[in-house]
């Protein structure tokens, strides 16, 4: 069974490299990944501030939140 903070790491993680699969470095003005997991409840909250990209930024943070949340129930699938 994963820890708590190797659930978050992992769900981090996997948030990042979604948004830096789609947008170069140098594109991103902001980006904020914040995950919780409290009680089994995750939340994971990803904004991404890219104006000069050429992907749809919502878009980008939303698959990023799906993402991390895969890796998570395939985490918890290994364990």
């Amino acid at each position: 069974m994963p820890t708590d903070d190797e659930v978050v790491q992992a769900a981090a993680e996997v948030a990042e490299n979604v948004v830096f699969s789609r947008f170069d470095k140098s594109t991103v003005d902001d980006l904020d990944v914040t995950v919780t997991f409290e009680d089994a409840v995750l939340e994971v909250d990803v904004y991404v501030h890219a104006p000069d990209g050429s992907a749809d930024e919502d878009r980008v943070a939303d698959d990023a939140a799906l993402a991390a949340r895969a890796a998570v129930d395939d985490l918890f699938d290994e364990s």
